[in-house]
């Protein structure tokens, strides 16, 4: 058998050192398996809960006469070492129980009287082996008696057993310990040996009497058989004493029987009394149960009258219309003080139009006759107030308008610009504002002619304000104009172009964009929230309206913020906001309709002072229309393409009228040097360069490309006029294009293409003229030169010699005709060059190229000969470059 843990030395200071500090002794340290179980309940052993490790340990504690003991139960920790757990006291035990569903007798439960809650599982503790438990169980039970005075409840065990296991256990608790734990541990531990079945079952004096008893039976083996006659006689003498008693005890009997017939007939008539009352309780409980169900009757149909009435009283409720409001929505006025009683007759007209329809009401009150009469006098009520609040705005917006009109005050006069403010206008509007909203909830219908009427009246103030700035703008800005004719070839290449700055005509124009542009845009904003329009915001937030980091702001912040509800915020659908921003489009079309005019006035005046000003028009409205991406700027966003499309049409005339100035130099008239037109368009480029602003750049662009079109084809046609010096004129006006525009070419790339198509013309132009001189003069010479090539191609070059017109003698006369005088013919080719040339600072590289053509024929022509004549000699191409260097 393995060793118990109860003789665990190593368990026990492993206890000793975990309870160390409170003074207590260790009597006993056992292992055993915790779980839960149920008083009398104790379920299958693990399963439910797994057991976990834990040790008990029985410890007192002296103070002075008294010893106190305690059951202690320790668990492990992380590292293996116990720890306290928990702690009782053993005078609180009240019960030991063992569980009967252990079949090994090994698992019992521990019961304490001062537990706070008894309906909490007790835990079951399990020990390794029997032995542990009785060795427990007896040092428990040792402890109660000798020490705390009275013993537990034991259940489940037989103590008797208990009792005989001991004694045939006495020898392993070694005596020693006495001296070591003190006088309580050793009384415990010497009672714990002398334990026997007397001591715990029976005192002295019964022991004694039951001892004399047995000795008056002593006998042998052999005696059982006297015994055995000895007693069936006793039991015999028994029976005939019970058979006699009986016997004696008749007239005891008949009394009894007498008795038990009197009663019998004392029930008879008490079961005849029960019946009759029986039948009378029946009865009764018919009559009671009748009275409970016309009771319950009674009491439902008051409650269903009560919840009758309720309801009865809500429907008046709903169908009572209050006479203030009837007052207010008949015939109330529409002043700015009253518009708070106003605006709540709405709320509630609206929330009693709701309430009698039939997803708020029920559907059963929708047919009552008092609900559709109520319903046709809410119809009533709410027709007549859109009438009369339409009315009142429509003429509230004329008269706004015309106070307005009439003061001179809010328009632009002369010498002073005013700028636009609406501000007064729209604080007036915006106290309308939730008036207009329960208009729409009330009839959506109506908002049509209010909108017709708003915008019919702000368009007349839009198109005085804008008009009469117009004029003003105009009449205030200064300008000397500047021609249109700017490459008309009539008054000659000294024409000098007037540079006067007009650049205050851009800025005029830019004034009004910045003036106007936000105003509509903002008014735009406000029209499509003010008259509920159902449309995404107008300006983005953190964007701008005119797309320009500077621009002013005309009204606070909020401005187009009215403060009001979205009532019909749930309402909106993809196709209903289609819808929406249809009409939109068409109001705002009807509310700044005609205000384009006094723009289209603006530009033509500038185009008139300066035509080339449209480019930074161009770009200044490019910039605005960049700026419009909301769904209610779709007007303004129409007005500034027109204007765009107005900037480029004037533009376009005077590119058309440019070109036309082009074509007129095309005439019989032989002209000589560069044309008029070369260095007056670079001019033109320069300024045209200078006014580039923002997406203007495709529109110079178009106009460079039919420009210097127009100027190709013209020189061409200028040149085809007089074959005799066509090469002289392209090449002087080809090169004048690329000197003039060197600068530009280098950063526009439209007129960098153009370069380099003049630079091709250019040479093509200079080497055809070249070509020319040198074939006036040495003709004869190069000529042979061709026959000869042009033989070689057909027969071998030994043959060629002995062609008619190609031998050595013709060769000999050839040379000395055209190089008797070499110097003299070139001096001719120089001067001939020089004659003919107007620009004199193209004659150096002329004259260069034309002597690097002269010396790549003669030195084809000179290896010809050394193929064709090898005896025959010649000056060499290198003699010939000497010469032409000295001279």
């Amino acid at each position: 058998m393995a060793k118990s843990s109860a003789d665990d030395d190593e368990l026990r200071r492993a206890c000793e050192a975990a309870i160390e500090g409170t003074k207590q002794k260790i009597l006993m340290s056992i292992r055993v398996a915790k779980s839960r179980g149920i008083w009398g309940k104790s379920g299958k052993l693990g399963r439910g809960h797994m057991a976990k490790p834990r040790v008990l340990a029985i410890s007192t504690k002296s103070e002075g006469q008294r010893t106190k003991a305690f059951l202690r139960v320790l668990k492990y920790s992380t590292g293996g070492v116990p720890e306290p757990a928990k702690l009782y006291k053993l005078k609180h035990m009240s019960k030991v129980e063992v569980v009967t569903n252990d079949p090994s007798g090994c698992t019992f439960m521990l019961g304490f009287d001062n537990l706070r809650s008894q309906s909490v599982a007790p835990p079951q503790w399990t020990m390794r082996n029997i032995d542990d438990r009785n060795r427990l169980l007896l040092c428990i039970l040792n402890i109660c008696k000798d020490v705390l005075g009275h013993l537990p409840k034991v259940v489940g065990i037989d103590v008797v057993e208990m009792a005989l296991w001991a004694k045939e256990n006495t020898p392993t608790v070694p005596k020693q310990r006495n001296l070591q734990d003190g006088p309580v541990a050793a009384a415990l531990v010497e009672s714990d040996i002398k334990v026997t079945v007397e001591k715990e079952l029976v005192s002295q004096a019964e022991e004694e009497d039951m001892e004399a008893l047995l000795d008056t039976y002593v006998m042998g083996i052999g005696e059982a058989e006297a015994f055995s006659e000895r007693l069936k006689r006793e039991l015999q003498a028994l029976e005939a004493a019970n058979v006699h008693a009986i016997l004696e005890s008749e007239p005891l009997i008949d009394e009894v029987l007498q008795g038990l017939e009197s009663a019998t007939n004392c029930v008879e008539d008490m079961d005849e009394w029960l019946g009759i009352f029986n039948v009378k309780l029946r009865h009764m409980r018919e009559d009671i149960e009748s009275i409970e169900t016309r009771n319950n009757k009674l009491e439902m149909q008051s409650v269903n009258n009560k919840a009758l009435i309720e309801e009865l009283d809500k429907l008046l409720e709903r169908l009572r219309i209050p006479s203030e409001y009837a007052a207010c929505l008949t015939g109330g006025s529409f002043d700015e003080a009253r518009m708070l009683q106003n605006i709540e007759a709405c709320e509630w007209l609206t929330g009693a139009l709701r309430g009698l329809e039939v997803p708020t009401l029920d559907p059963n009150y929708a047919t009552m006759r008092a609900v559709k009469e109520k319903r046709a006098e809410l119809d009533k009520l709410k027709t007549t107030f859109v009438r009369r609040a339409s009315e009142f705005l429509r003429n509230y917006f004329a008269s706004l308008v015309d106070f307005m009109i009439s003061d001179k005050s809010y328009f632009s006069q002369r010498g002073q610009l005013k700028r636009p403010d609406h501000a007064d206008l729209r604080y007036k509007c915006r106290t309308y504002a939730r008036l207009l909203q329960h208009l729409k909830s009330l009839d959506k219908s109506c908002l049509g002619s209010l909108r017709k009427a708003y915008c019919s009246s702000l368009n007349l103030l839009l198109r005085r304000e804008a008009r009469e700035f117009a004029n003003e703008l105009r009449a205030s800005t200064k300008a000397s104009r500047n021609p249109t004719v700017w490459l008309e070839g009539s008054t000659g290449s000294s024409q000098s172009v007037n540079n006067a700055d007009t650049s205050n005509v851009s800025e005029a124009y830019a004034k009004m964009l910045t003036i106007f542009i936000p105003l509509l845009v903002d008014e735009s904003s406000f029209f499509a929230h003010f008259m509920c329009f159902e449309v995404p915001a107008l300006v983005p937030p953190g964007g701008l309206a005119n797309g320009s980091k500077s621009a002013p702001s005309y009204d606070d912040a909020n401005d187009d913020d009215l403060g009001i509800m979205d009532i019909d915020e749930n309402e909106s659908k993809a196709g209903k906001k289609s819808v929406e921003l249809e009409a939109l489009n068409e109001s705002l079309r009807d509310l700044l309709d005609g205000i384009q005019e006094d723009f289209y006035a603006v530009v033509d005046w500038a185009y008139k002072i300066d035509p080339l000003r449209c480019i930074s028009m161009h770009g200044i409205t490019e910039r605005y229309l960049s700026g419009q991406k909301a769904d209610a700027a779709g007007f303004v966003r129409l007005l500034l393409d027109d204007l765009e499309s107005r900037i480029t049409v004037q533009f376009g005339r005077f590119v058309e009228e440019a070109c036309h100035q082009i074509e007129r130099n095309d005439r019989n008239v032989r002209q000589i040097g560069i044309l008029s037109y070369i260095p007056r368009f670079a001019t033109l480029a320069t300024r045209m360069e200078q006014y580039i602003q923002g997406q203007s750049r495709d529109l110079v662009d178009q106009a460079y490309i039919k420009f210097v079109t127009i100027m190709f084809v013209t020189l061409d046609k200028v040149a085809q006029a007089d074959p005799k010096y066509s090469d002289i004129l392209q090449l002087e006006n080809y090169a004048a294009f690329q000197n003039s525009l060197y600068d530009l070419a280098n950063v526009v790339p439209t007129l960098a293409k153009f370069y380099h198509q003049a630079s091709e013309s250019y040479e093509q132009a200079c080497t055809r003229h070249i070509s020319m001189i040198i074939y006036t003069q040495f003709e004869r010479l190069f000529q042979f030169g061709r026959k000869i090539e042009d033989l070689m191609y057909t027969i071998t070059p030994e043959e060629i010699p002995f062609q008619l017109g190609l031998s050595k003698v013709d060769l000999r006369k050839v040379v000395k005709s055209s190089l008797s005088g070499v110097d003299k013919s070139i001096s001719a080719m120089y001067k001939k060059l020089q004659k003919n040339l107007t620009s004199e600072e193209l004659l150096p590289s002329l004259w260069d190229k034309c002597k690097k053509e002269f010396l790549d024929k003669y030195d084809s022509f000179a290896q010809l000969v050394a193929k064709i004549y090898p005896t025959e000699t010649i000056p060499s191409a290198a003699e010939m470059r000497e010469l032409l260097a000295s001279m």
